[in-house]
């Protein structure tokens, strides 16, 4: 599989989402990580490995402590990735918008056109005076 491929795999996951959510907030070990989870610490490790073959975390060794960290970079590939989809989605919207506004004000001149005629037909028609 291709990198980009690799890591949308691992983005699959609400857990593997999760971690990186938290990681967001600063570097933490796994122990830490696995706490709001209801599994077992072999689970997250495996999660925590998808994560990392797809270079999204880099667990590192201080002592006894493996402090886990997201990597920010390679999230840029996914981002890019979508930031042709975004463009693509904001231009259509950005497109129904203005034909609505015409379709909107289209119907405002409809609507002020009938007024106006629907007045005329309803006054009066006044006599002329007679001196």
């Amino acid at each position: 599989m291709d990198p980009l491929s690799i890591k949308f795999a691992a983005l699959a996951d609400p857990t593997r989402r999760a971690i990186l959510a938290r990681l967001v907030l600063g570097e933490t070990s796994v122990t830490e990580l696995a706490e709001p989870f209801a599994m077992s610490m072999p689970a997250v490790s495996k999660h925590l490995k998808v994560l990392e073959h797809a270079g999204l975390v880099t667990r590192g060794r201080a002592a006894q402590w493996r402090p886990c960290r997201i990597e920010p970079a390679a999230l840029k590939e996914v981002d890019d990735w979508l930031e042709n989809y975004r463009r693509f989605w904001e231009a259509g919207l950005d497109r129904l918008e203005a034909y609505l506004g015409e379709l909107q004000a289209k119907e405002k001149l409809e609507a002020s056109s009938k007024r106006r005629k629907t007045a005329k037909r309803k006054s009066p028609q006044r006599a002329p005076l007679k001196k």
